[in-house]
């Protein structure tokens, strides 16, 4: 049976770290860094006689979260302790929540590569604590603990198994990722921990149950999500192929080999003997704390889209990519308060921006320089300062060595040739040089025109205005 015969199932538990000041416990810093072991205490350290407060804060963006995404907000719920046993974990159980999440019943829309939308719907979002860190030893002296993470509050995201390719995965977390942005209860830094995803995976053949599924953990890249989908939906597929059975247990990601390896057998939620947390009481949220909450969300991704293709007449893909981050978009609304150009910004921000972000592995929010930068680079364009070629290398400065743009023009040189006596001696020079093209030209051979400005561009280190340029070469052309 061939591939295209098989169904990929895909589920996401998305882990999102919230930026709150102190821990969900106690008042402990939740910053990311520091040495080891000095942003805890005795309750994220589970020091007998040590009790856990819940930080309210935690709540609050909890069902934030909740109502950003669709949620029904649980009005009535309790924390839970998950029993069981790991290094850097001191109370061998975590605070979480098992049957009354916070929230429940939730969707996001998606959309697919086709243009059209898809709903993923959300099952519960929940709130928990997060485990500490090991430090593995690079010598293989044993492995160090750091409680700096033990207690730092998570939402965690449980998405229904609605997904059907990495794609769609991947494209769902970017959602997901936004929206919390923009609401501004995660900084999403995937980098440093702050958002990541257990995927679970499973194939079917079209039309029969769900396969059973395995699960890789702590995934935080979209790159390695979407290769680690391919590789075990690939895998699974193969060994049904070959009459195995596929195990339920816990993966292993390897981003060198590009492979799974089992961790361990997957375990079921009862295995982890829930049971409601006796030293919290239970979490009881009115109406009007909903309502408050509801009232004071910002402008979603949505709404902005809509904005954009109203306000500024963005094409549907353009509104989609500079919507897809907050930082993109509040670059992008910076930027356009300086040049009143929205859509030459757009265009910034989807080609050159998102391909210098992808070739260096950045996300948006690590851009090094403002939206008003953006801006100023794209009216020194348009004010006929700069050419379009300069333009690219003035961004490349702006990533590589962070200035504004007016003053890396000035230092580099690079203010456009516009002074029409000195690009008449220019383009003189070129078609002295290149009597053939003149004659292409005049047979109707407009490649020839083009050929002549580059070479003019080339002379000058791409400083002469294309369009005095064109106008020249023409002029002079018709006069020989």
């Amino acid at each position: 049976m061939a591939k295209e015969d098989y169904e990929t199932i895909i589920g996401l538990e998305v882990h999102c770290e919230l930026s709150t000041k102190t821990k969900i416990f106690c008042s402990c810093p939740t910053d990311f860094g520091g040495e080891p072991n000095t942003h805890c205490c005795p309750v994220c350290m589970a020091l007998p006689g040590s009790l856990p407060v819940l930080n309210e804060k935690v709540v609050e963006y909890a069902v934030k979260a909740g109502l950003a995404t669709n949620c029904e907000i649980t009005k009535v719920s309790k924390n839970d302790r998950k029993n069981y046993f790991y290094p850097d974990l001191p109370k061998s159980y975590q605070i979480s929540q098992f049957d009354l999440p916070l929230c429940h019943d939730g969707k996001v829309n998606i959309e697919l590569e086709n243009g059209e939308e898809k709903v993923i719907e959300i099952e519960r979002i929940h709130i928990e604590e997060d485990a500490g860190k090991l430090n593995h030893d690079e010598y293989g002296r044993g492995s160090f603990v750091d409680l700096n993470r033990a207690g730092v509050p998570l939402i965690e995201v449980v998405s229904r198994p609605d997904m059907r390719s990495a794609e769609e995965a991947e494209t769902y977390m970017r959602k997901l990722k936004s929206i919390f942005e923009y609401i501004e209860v995660s900084d999403c830094k995937m980098q440093e921990g702050s958002l990541r995803a257990d995927v679970n995976v499973s194939v079917r053949k079209k039309g029969d149950k769900l396969g059973t599924r395995t699960e890789m953990k702590n995934m935080s890249s979209f790159r390695s999500i979407v290769r680690a989908i391919k590789y075990e939906a690939s895998r699974q597929i193969e060994v049904l192929e070959e009459g195995g059975v596929i195990h339920q247990e816990t993966l292993r990601w390897d981003d060198i080999s590009g492979k799974t390896f089992p961790m361990r057998d997957k375990e079921d939620a009862q295995d982890y003997r829930y049971f409601p947390d006796p030293d919290l009481a239970p979490i009881i949220l009115t109406d009007e704390y909903i309502d408050n909450i509801r009232n004071a969300l910002p402008e979603l991704p949505e709404s902005r889209k809509k904005r954009y293709l109203s306000d500024y007449e963005l094409s549907m893909k353009a509104a989609n990519i500079v919507t897809s981050s907050k930082y993109y978009s509040n670059m992008f609304e910076e930027a356009i308060k300086v040049c009143n150009n929205p859509k030459s910004v757009s265009n910034w921000i989807m080609s050159d921006i998102a391909r210098i972000l992808n070739e260096k592995e950045q996300e948006p929010d690590e851009i090094p320089f403002t939206g008003e930068e953006l801006g100023e680079l794209v009216k020194l364009i348009d004010d006929g300062k700069i050419s379009s070629a300069i333009a690219k290398k003035v961004l490349e400065e702006m990533f590589e060595n962070p200035k504004s743009p007016n003053k890396i023009v000035e230092e580099k040189g690079w203010i456009q040739i516009s002074d029409e006596g000195a690009i008449k001696e220019i383009v003189t020079k070129i078609l002295d040089n290149n009597p053939q093209s003149i004659i292409d030209f005049k047979a109707g051979k407009d490649k020839a025109l083009g050929f002549l400005v580059g070479q003019a561009m080339k002379e000058t280190k791409g400083k002469a205005n294309p369009q005095l340029l064109n106008k020249m070469f023409k002029e002079e052309m018709d006069k020989r």
